[in-house]
Protein backbone atom coordinates (compact mmCIF):
# COMPACT_ATOMS: atom_id res chain seq x y z
CA UNK A 1 0.00 0.00 0.00
CA UNK A 2 0.83 3.52 -0.79
CA UNK A 3 2.55 5.01 2.30
CA UNK A 4 0.81 8.28 1.66
CA UNK A 5 -3.16 6.66 1.58
CA UNK A 6 -4.33 7.28 5.20
CA UNK A 7 -5.48 3.65 6.64
CA UNK A 8 -9.28 4.13 8.01
CA UNK A 9 -9.77 2.57 11.31
CA UNK A 10 -11.54 -0.17 11.40
CA UNK A 11 -13.61 -1.20 14.35
CA UNK A 12 -13.21 -4.92 15.38
CA UNK A 13 -15.23 -6.44 18.22
CA UNK A 14 -13.38 -8.86 20.72
CA UNK A 15 -13.53 -12.31 20.89
CA UNK A 16 -13.36 -13.90 24.31
CA UNK A 17 -11.22 -16.70 25.69
CA UNK A 18 -10.98 -18.14 28.95
CA UNK A 19 -7.98 -18.87 30.63
CA UNK A 20 -6.73 -21.42 32.70
CA UNK A 21 -3.56 -20.62 35.06
CA UNK A 22 -0.76 -22.28 34.44
CA UNK A 23 0.10 -22.52 38.59
CA UNK A 24 -3.22 -22.98 41.29
CA UNK A 25 -4.27 -19.47 41.77
CA UNK A 26 -7.13 -17.96 44.08
CA UNK A 27 -9.41 -17.01 41.54
CA UNK A 28 -10.67 -17.36 38.13
CA UNK A 29 -8.40 -15.89 35.67
CA UNK A 30 -10.20 -13.33 33.85
CA UNK A 31 -11.28 -14.48 30.02
CA UNK A 32 -9.02 -12.52 27.12
CA UNK A 33 -10.28 -10.26 25.09
CA UNK A 34 -8.51 -9.57 21.28
CA UNK A 35 -9.02 -10.28 17.70
CA UNK A 36 -7.73 -13.80 15.62
CA UNK A 37 -4.59 -12.73 13.89
CA UNK A 38 -5.75 -13.69 11.00
CA UNK A 39 -8.49 -11.46 10.97
CA UNK A 40 -7.02 -8.48 12.00
CA UNK A 41 -4.27 -9.61 9.57
CA UNK A 42 -6.48 -9.35 6.42
CA UNK A 43 -7.22 -5.79 7.20
CA UNK A 44 -4.00 -4.67 7.64
CA UNK A 45 -2.88 -6.64 4.21
CA UNK A 46 -6.07 -4.86 2.65
CA UNK A 47 -4.76 -1.14 3.77
CA UNK A 48 -7.17 -1.13 6.41
CA UNK A 49 -6.01 -0.51 10.49
CA UNK A 50 -7.96 -2.34 13.10
CA UNK A 51 -9.11 -0.99 16.32
CA UNK A 52 -9.89 -3.61 18.65
CA UNK A 53 -12.16 -2.53 21.24
CA UNK A 54 -13.22 -3.92 24.92
CA UNK A 55 -15.97 -6.08 25.83
CA UNK A 56 -17.87 -3.10 27.23
CA UNK A 57 -21.82 -1.93 27.11
CA UNK A 58 -20.88 1.22 27.83
CA UNK A 59 -23.71 2.95 25.38
CA UNK A 60 -20.91 6.46 25.47
CA UNK A 61 -17.99 4.42 24.78
CA UNK A 62 -19.51 2.64 21.83
CA UNK A 63 -20.57 5.70 20.68
CA UNK A 64 -17.03 6.98 20.68
CA UNK A 65 -15.99 4.05 18.65
CA UNK A 66 -18.43 4.64 15.93
CA UNK A 67 -17.57 8.29 16.10
CA UNK A 68 -14.18 6.86 15.79
CA UNK A 69 -13.68 4.67 13.31
CA UNK A 70 -14.59 4.51 9.80
CA UNK A 71 -16.18 1.02 9.81
CA UNK A 72 -16.93 -2.30 11.27
CA UNK A 73 -15.96 -5.37 10.87
CA UNK A 74 -17.28 -8.61 12.43
CA UNK A 75 -15.50 -11.70 12.97
CA UNK A 76 -16.68 -15.25 13.54
CA UNK A 77 -17.22 -17.10 16.86
CA UNK A 78 -20.17 -18.36 19.02
CA UNK A 79 -23.36 -18.98 18.10
CA UNK A 80 -26.24 -16.33 18.52
CA UNK A 81 -28.91 -16.36 21.58
CA UNK A 82 -31.68 -17.43 19.17
CA UNK A 83 -33.73 -15.75 21.86
CA UNK A 84 -33.06 -12.26 20.14
CA UNK A 85 -35.71 -13.38 17.16
CA UNK A 86 -38.37 -14.41 19.70
CA UNK A 87 -37.06 -18.29 19.77
CA UNK A 88 -38.54 -20.08 22.64
CA UNK A 89 -36.64 -23.27 22.09
CA UNK A 90 -33.96 -24.61 24.46
CA UNK A 91 -30.61 -24.00 23.79
CA UNK A 92 -27.31 -25.15 24.78
CA UNK A 93 -25.85 -22.34 27.08
CA UNK A 94 -21.86 -23.07 26.20
CA UNK A 95 -22.56 -22.34 22.89
CA UNK A 96 -23.45 -18.93 23.23
CA UNK A 97 -22.00 -15.72 24.22
CA UNK A 98 -24.19 -12.89 25.44
CA UNK A 99 -21.92 -10.42 26.30
CA UNK A 100 -21.25 -10.49 22.15
CA UNK A 101 -24.30 -10.48 21.21
CA UNK A 102 -25.38 -7.07 22.83
CA UNK A 103 -22.76 -5.43 21.99
CA UNK A 104 -22.38 -5.69 18.44
CA UNK A 105 -26.37 -5.34 18.32
CA UNK A 106 -25.21 -1.96 19.43
CA UNK A 107 -22.35 -1.88 17.45
CA UNK A 108 -24.41 -2.62 14.00
CA UNK A 109 -27.53 0.00 15.38
CA UNK A 110 -24.22 2.88 15.31
CA UNK A 111 -22.71 2.58 12.47
CA UNK A 112 -25.95 1.61 10.49
CA UNK A 113 -26.98 4.80 11.76
CA UNK A 114 -23.81 6.70 10.57
CA UNK A 115 -23.84 5.09 7.36
CA UNK A 116 -20.69 3.48 7.98
CA UNK A 117 -19.57 0.30 6.42
CA UNK A 118 -20.07 -2.88 7.86
CA UNK A 119 -18.44 -6.20 7.02
CA UNK A 120 -19.29 -9.34 9.04
CA UNK A 121 -17.97 -13.14 8.61
CA UNK A 122 -19.44 -16.10 9.87
CA UNK A 123 -20.93 -15.66 13.09
CA UNK A 124 -20.64 -11.58 12.11
CA UNK A 125 -23.31 -12.30 9.45
CA UNK A 126 -25.70 -14.38 11.62
CA UNK A 127 -25.81 -10.92 14.13
CA UNK A 128 -25.74 -8.82 11.32
CA UNK A 129 -29.08 -10.79 10.01
CA UNK A 130 -30.52 -10.94 13.67
CA UNK A 131 -29.92 -6.92 13.99
CA UNK A 132 -32.03 -6.50 10.72
CA UNK A 133 -34.87 -8.09 12.67
CA UNK A 134 -34.17 -12.01 10.79
CA UNK A 135 -33.64 -15.34 12.08
CA UNK A 136 -30.89 -18.43 11.82
CA UNK A 137 -31.06 -21.84 11.17
CA UNK A 138 -29.33 -23.35 14.36
CA UNK A 139 -28.70 -27.15 12.88
CA UNK A 140 -28.47 -27.00 9.01
CA UNK A 141 -27.46 -30.59 8.75
CA UNK A 142 -30.90 -31.52 9.11
CA UNK A 143 -31.53 -28.70 6.12
CA UNK A 144 -33.08 -29.90 2.88
CA UNK A 145 -30.63 -29.02 -0.39
CA UNK A 146 -32.02 -28.14 -3.46
CA UNK A 147 -33.33 -30.32 -5.60
CA UNK A 148 -30.87 -32.97 -6.77
CA UNK A 149 -28.15 -31.71 -4.83
CA UNK A 150 -27.13 -32.73 -1.47
CA UNK A 151 -25.48 -30.42 1.36
CA UNK A 152 -22.26 -30.04 1.34
CA UNK A 153 -19.79 -30.20 3.93
CA UNK A 154 -19.65 -26.77 5.66
CA UNK A 155 -18.02 -27.50 9.28
CA UNK A 156 -13.92 -27.41 9.64
CA UNK A 157 -12.73 -26.52 5.81
CA UNK A 158 -10.43 -23.22 6.48
CA UNK A 159 -7.73 -23.58 4.71
CA UNK A 160 -9.57 -24.78 0.97
CA UNK A 161 -12.33 -24.16 -0.97
CA UNK A 162 -15.21 -26.50 0.33
CA UNK A 163 -17.93 -25.46 -2.31
CA UNK A 164 -18.98 -23.16 -4.92
CA UNK A 165 -21.20 -20.19 -4.28
CA UNK A 166 -23.83 -18.63 -6.53
CA UNK A 167 -23.89 -14.81 -6.47
CA UNK A 168 -26.53 -12.15 -7.74
CA UNK A 169 -25.60 -10.54 -10.74
CA UNK A 170 -25.09 -6.88 -10.12
CA UNK A 171 -24.84 -7.18 -6.18
CA UNK A 172 -22.36 -5.51 -4.06
CA UNK A 173 -20.90 -8.89 -3.49
CA UNK A 174 -20.66 -9.49 -7.49
CA UNK A 175 -19.03 -6.47 -7.76
CA UNK A 176 -16.28 -7.03 -4.75
CA UNK A 177 -15.80 -10.22 -6.62
CA UNK A 178 -14.25 -8.58 -9.84
CA UNK A 179 -18.09 -8.96 -11.59
CA UNK A 180 -18.40 -12.90 -11.41
CA UNK A 181 -21.50 -14.83 -10.40
CA UNK A 182 -19.59 -17.71 -9.51
CA UNK A 183 -16.75 -18.26 -6.51
CA UNK A 184 -15.30 -20.71 -3.85
CA UNK A 185 -15.19 -20.54 -0.68
CA UNK A 186 -14.31 -22.71 2.63
CA UNK A 187 -16.55 -23.17 5.27
CA UNK A 188 -17.18 -23.67 9.14
CA UNK A 189 -20.48 -23.60 10.95
CA UNK A 190 -23.54 -25.19 11.45
CA UNK A 191 -25.98 -22.41 11.80
CA UNK A 192 -27.33 -20.21 9.13
CA UNK A 193 -29.57 -17.54 7.72
CA UNK A 194 -33.18 -18.64 7.72
CA UNK A 195 -35.30 -15.91 7.75
CA UNK A 196 -33.89 -12.44 6.01
CA UNK A 197 -33.77 -9.75 7.85
CA UNK A 198 -36.14 -6.46 6.61
CA UNK A 199 -33.94 -4.55 4.20
CA UNK A 200 -31.46 -7.36 3.50
CA UNK A 201 -30.85 -9.20 0.46
CA UNK A 202 -29.29 -12.44 -0.16
CA UNK A 203 -26.91 -12.22 -2.93
CA UNK A 204 -24.89 -15.78 -2.40
CA UNK A 205 -25.85 -19.04 -1.98
CA UNK A 206 -23.83 -22.62 -1.81
CA UNK A 207 -25.03 -24.79 -4.70
CA UNK A 208 -27.29 -26.62 -2.08
CA UNK A 209 -28.73 -23.77 -0.94
CA UNK A 210 -27.50 -22.37 1.90
CA UNK A 211 -27.40 -18.77 2.41
CA UNK A 212 -23.85 -17.48 2.01
CA UNK A 213 -24.53 -13.94 1.44
CA UNK A 214 -26.18 -11.16 2.59
CA UNK A 215 -26.41 -7.23 2.14
CA UNK A 216 -28.49 -4.17 2.48
CA UNK A 217 -28.82 -2.13 -1.21
CA UNK A 218 -29.57 0.86 0.72
CA UNK A 219 -26.41 1.41 2.49
CA UNK A 220 -23.22 2.38 1.73
CA UNK A 221 -21.48 -1.08 2.15
CA UNK A 222 -22.97 -3.51 4.40
CA UNK A 223 -22.10 -7.07 3.52
CA UNK A 224 -22.12 -10.34 5.99
CA UNK A 225 -20.17 -13.61 4.34
CA UNK A 226 -21.33 -16.73 5.98
CA UNK A 227 -16.82 -18.14 5.05
CA UNK A 228 -13.97 -16.99 6.33
CA UNK A 229 -12.19 -14.96 3.67
CA UNK A 230 -9.50 -13.80 6.49
CA UNK A 231 -7.76 -17.63 6.25
CA UNK A 232 -7.46 -17.78 2.44
CA UNK A 233 -7.33 -13.79 1.31
CA UNK A 234 -3.87 -14.97 0.93
CA UNK A 235 -4.39 -17.26 -2.33
CA UNK A 236 -7.72 -16.75 -3.32
CA UNK A 237 -7.87 -13.84 -5.35
CA UNK A 238 -11.80 -13.37 -4.67
CA UNK A 239 -11.42 -13.07 -0.66
CA UNK A 240 -8.77 -10.62 -1.05
CA UNK A 241 -10.97 -8.57 -3.27
CA UNK A 242 -13.65 -8.54 -0.67
CA UNK A 243 -11.44 -7.27 1.79
CA UNK A 244 -9.50 -4.36 -0.21
CA UNK A 245 -13.52 -3.49 -1.54
CA UNK A 246 -14.31 -2.86 1.91
CA UNK A 247 -11.18 -1.27 3.31
CA UNK A 248 -11.98 1.27 0.33
CA UNK A 249 -15.71 1.83 1.41
CA UNK A 250 -14.39 2.83 4.79
CA UNK A 251 -11.67 5.12 3.28
CA UNK A 252 -14.35 6.90 1.11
Amino acid sequence: MDKKVKRPRICVPPRMEERIAPVPVDNLLAPLEGGASDFVGAIIAAGGMPVLMPMTHDESLIAEYVEFCSGLAIPGGEDVDPALWGSGDSYDESLLNHDRDQLELALIKGFRAANKPIFATCRGMQILNVAYGGSLDMDIEKRQALPGMMLWHHTGILASPAHPIDIVEGSLLYHCVGDVTTVQANSSHHCSVLKLGKGLNQSGQATDGIPEAIEDPRAHFVLGVQWHPEYTWQHNETDACIWRSFVDACRA
